[in-house]
Formats: structure tokens, C-alpha cells, sequence
């Protein structure tokens, strides 16, 4: 199992997709996402259904964080897995009232060693709105360090703003 004192990183089960239909239809998380449309919870279910938990296979894995008192507290991904190159690029939500205590640096320490030691992963990276100083102070404590600034990388409305890259060698 990944788990940690306080938290377990756990897979999606179908239990999860009323708050995952929250997460992923939050509109003031889609300017560091991908997202630019509202997901329907049939689209989570089918996604739910159809994935393998299996990032050879599906290119990407979310997992659940969940506390050890058995509420979930946010999720982890990885995505844009590169199975050539052994990279993938890292992914974080925890929820609002998890927020400042270390849960997150905790999840990236558990899926940094799940990474490193059950996928034979060489790297993980994330990408980071400049404006986004907490995640950017997150990556940082949990051992990512700054190695190039994307310029004009993340759309905003009419402008374009520019993201930090993270990355961690495993």
C-alpha cells in the first residue's frame, strides 16, 4: 500500500465521483489544467469505468488521497507519461479544507517512491503558473527544484502567462 502516517494513496473507486465531478467541473482550477469544459458525470463514470489503473496502458494514473480516518482529501496524478523518456508530469488537488498541512508534500513523497521504485520512473515534472506561489513553495519542499521558466505557456483569459518547471530525478 502507499501509505504514510497520515494519508494512502489509494485508487479511484466509483464511490469517489461525486467529488471528483466537484474537482473536475471547478472552474477556478481549469487555468492550470487542461480543462475548458464542464465534465458530465456519465464522462467521469465511463472514465472510471474504462480505466485500468494501469499508466502503461491508460498514459496516465489518478490516484485518491485519503486520510487514515477515511476521507479523501484530494488527488494525485500522474499524466503525459512518456514511457520512452520514463517521465510524467505531476498533477495535485487537495481540497480546500485539507489545505496547509502537509498533505500534499506528503502525497508527492509517497507517489515520488511509487514512481521511482514500483514504475522504474527516472523523473517527474510539473508545471506551474508563475502566479501560483503555493504550489510553486509545494514542489520546492517536497524536493522539485525551478529549471526553466515556459514563456507565455499558460492561457488567461485574453493573455498568456507564463509557467515555472519543476522537476525531480528520481
Amino acid at each position: 500500500m502507499l501509505t504514510s502516517e497520515r494519508i494512502t494513496l489509494r485508487a479511484v473507486e466509483p464511490e469517489d465521483l461525486d467529488l471528483m465531478y466537484i474537482v473536475e467541473n471547478d472552474t477556478r482550477l481549469w487555468p492550470v489544467g487542461s480543462a475548458t469544459v464542464p465534465f458530465s458525470a456519465y464522462a467521469l463514470k465511463q472514465f472510471l469505468s474504462e480505466t485500468h489503473n494501469d499508466i502503461y496502458r491508460d498514459g496516465q494514473l489518478r490516484l485518491v488521497i485519503e486520510g487514515t480516518d477515511g476521507v479523501v482529501k484530494g488527488f494525485v496524478d500522474l499524466q503525459n507519461f512518456q514511457p520512452r523518456h520514463l517521465r510524467a508530469e505531476v498533477g495535485i488537488v487537495v481540497l480546500p479544507e485539507w489545505q496547509g498541512q502537509g498533505i500534499a508534500c506528503e502525497a508527492l513523497s509517497l507517489l515520488r517512491e511509487y514512481a521511482s521504485v514500483h514504475l522504474a520512473m527516472r523523473q517527474l515534472y510539473a508545471i506551474v503558473a508563475v502566479s501560483n506561489v503555493p504550489a510553486a513553495a509545494l514542489f520546492r519542499r517536497a524536493g522539485f527544484r525551478l529549471s526553466g521558466v515556459l514563456e507565455g505557456w499558460l492561457r488567461c483569459g485574453d493573455s498568456f502567462e507564463d509557467a515555472h518547471l519543476f522537476q525531480q530525478i528520481l
